[in-house]
C-alpha cells in the first residue's frame, strides 16, 4: 500500500511544525516538515466515513498528533487477565506472587495463550507495536507449568509477528538453585528466548541470585532486564551490586533495571550516589507507575508512599528512562488495558510532569526511549524504516493527555492494522 500522509503533528520531533510522510511498499520514503497546513487534490480523513484501503491515496491528518508505534518495554502477558482465579485480598506483592503461583498449576496452554493474545491485541489497538514481556519461570512447580508460559509466549510471538514485535524475557528464579532448577533453566535458555529477567531483590540471597543471572546471560550472550528493588525499604539497594556486576562483565548498555521503588525512599544524598552508579553502568530504567501505586506503601499509615522511582532526578542525570504498563488485570495490578498513553498520563501525575516540555518527554518515554532500551531500530517514522505509527484524534498535547482519545489509527506491516473511531458527541451516540 503506497500512500502519503500530510498535515500531522509529531511533537517528539517538533511540537509546532506539520509533517508529511511518504510511504511506499510499507517503507518511509520521505519525511517533510512545514509551518502551515498543505492542500492536496484528493484527501481522505484518517478516520472518516470515506476510509478505504487503496494505493496512492493522500490522507489528511488535519493537524492530528502522530507518534511512532509505541513500545511497551515491561509487560507480563502470561499473568494478564488472571485476576478471577488469582485473588490478592491484601494487595501486597507477596500475596500476589503466592496467589499466582498457586493458580498457575490449574492453567492450560489454551488459557494462557488466549489471555496473552487478548492483552497483546488490546495493546496493538491502542498503538503499541513492540512489547517486551517478562514471563514467570517457576522451577518449584510441575515441569509442565514451569515451561508453559515461555512456550506460549514464543508461540504467540510467531503468531503475531506480522503485526507486533514481542520479546520474551523469562524471569529466572530468585531462590538458590538445585540440580533440577539448573536443568530446567538451561533447557529454557535453548528455546529461543530474547533475554533473561528476574527479581533478585526478593531472594534470601540476592547477590548470589544476581551472580547466577549474569552467569547465564553471559553464557548465552543475552541482555538482562531485572525487576529491581521493588520495595519501600531504603536499605534495599541491590541496584548497586547489579551496577558493579555490569561494569565487571563489560555489559554496559545491555542491562535494564525496572521499578527502583526503594530509590524513592532513600535520602537525597544517597539516591544521588546510586543514580551516579547507574549512569556509570549505562543502565536503562523503566518506571511502572500503575502497579507500584497499587502495591507499594501497604504498611504505611498517615502519609502513604507512592512507591514511584525518582523519575525527574533520573531524567536530570541523563539516565534513559521509559514508562510501561507492567501488569494488566491480575493479582499484581487489577486494572489496565495496555494503553501506553494512559500510562504516560499516570507518569505525569506521579512525577509531577505537566508542562509542555514535560508532555513531550512523557511521549518519548513510551516511544523513542523504550525502543532504544529494547533495541528496536527497524520500524518507526524515520527515513528508510518500515512505516509504523499511531495517529490520534487530538491536535494539541494538552488535548491528547487530557482526553486520552480512543479514536486512533494504527499503521504497520504496510497497511492500516487497526482503525478505531469513537464518536465524541452525545448526539452521535443517540443516533
Amino acid at each position: 500500500m503506497n500512500m502519503k500522509l500530510i498535515n500531522v503533528k509529531i511533537p517528539i520531533l517538533d511540537a509546532e511544525l506539520y509533517y508529511d510522510l511518504t510511504i511506499k511498499a510499507g517503507q518511509v520514503m520521505a519525511v517533510n516538515s512545514h509551518e502551515q497546513k498543505q492542500k492536496a487534490d484528493r484527501m481522505f480523513s484518517f478516520l472518516g466515513e470515506d476510509y478505504e484501503e487503496a494505493d496512492d491515496l493522500t490522507w489528511d491528518g488535519d493537524g492530528r498528533i502522530l507518534l511512532p508505534g509505541m513500545t511497551d518495554a515491561h509487560m507480563h502477558l502470561d499473568k494478564s487477565h488472571s485476576l478471577l482465579v488469582a485473588e490478592n485480598k491484601s494487595g501486597t506483592l507477596l500475596e500476589a506472587i503466592q496467589s499466582y503461583t498457586q493458580a498457575s498449576e490449574t492453567f492450560t496452554d489454551e488459557n494462557v495463550k488466549d489471555r496473552m493474545r487478548k492483552t497483546a491485541l488490546s495493546a496493538l489497538a491502542h498503538g503499541t507495536t513492540t512489547i517486551r514481556t517478562h514471563i514467570d519461570f517457576n522451577t518449584k512447580v510441575r515441569e509442565e507449568t514451569t515451561f508453559r508460559g515461555v512456550r506460549m509466549a514464543l508461540e504467540l510471538k510467531q503468531e503475531l509477528a506480522p503485526f507486533i514485535d514481542i520479546q520474551v524475557f523469562p524471569m529466572l528464579p530468585y531462590y538458590p538453585y538445585d540440580d533440577d532448577d539448573r536443568k530446567r533453566i538451561e533447557k529454557m535458555l535453548t528455546m529461543g528466548v530474547d533475554g533473561v529477567g528476574g527479581a533478585p531483590h526478593i531472594s534470601e540471597k540476592p547477590l548470589e541470585c544476581i551472580d547466577e543471572i549474569f552467569t547465564y546471560a553471559l553464557q548465552h550472550n543475552l541482555p538482562i532486564d531485572l525487576h529491581t528493588d521493588e520495595s519501600d525499604d531504603p536499605n534495599v539497594e541491590t541496584v548497586l551490586y547489579i551496577a558493579e556486576k555490569t561494569v565487571e562483565a563489560d555489559y554496559q548498555g545491555k542491562v535494564v533495571v525496572d521499578h527502583l521503588c526503594s530509590l524513592a525512599a532513600m535520602d537525597h544524598e544517597k539516591a544521588a550516589s546510586v543514580i551516579a552508579k547507574m549512569k556509570e553502568a549505562k543502565f536503562g530504567v523503566i518506571t511502572l507507575p500503575a502497579a507500584n501505586l497499587y502495591l507499594q506503601g501497604r504498611d504505611d499509615r498517615g502519609v502513604v508512599r507512592r512507591g514511584i522511582t525518582r523519575v525527574c532526578e533520573l531524567l536530570a542525570a541523563d539516565v534513559p528512562i521509559a514508562t510501561a504498563s507492567d501488569n494488566v488485570c491480575d493479582p499484581f495490578h487489577p486494572f489496565g488495558r495496555g494503553d501506553l498513553l494512559q500510562i504516560a498520563q499516570l507518569t505525569g501525575y506521579t512525577a509531577h510532569m505537566g508542562g509542555k516540555d514535560d508532555l513531550v518527554t512523557l511521549l518519548q518515554m513510551i516511544t523513542t526511549v523504550p525502543s532504544q532500551l529494547v533495541g528496536q531500530k527497524h520500524k518507526g517514522i524515520e527515513l528508510g524504516q518500515k512505516a509504523d505509527f499511531v495517529l490520534f484524534d487530538a491536535t494539541t498535547l494538552e488535548e491528547l493527555f487530557a482526553e486520552l482519545p480512543q479514536t486512533r489509527a494504527v499503521y504497520g506491516a504496510g497497511r492500516w492494522l487497526q482503525v478505531t473511531h469513537v464518536k465524541k458527541s452525545l448526539e452521535s451516540v443517540r443516533r
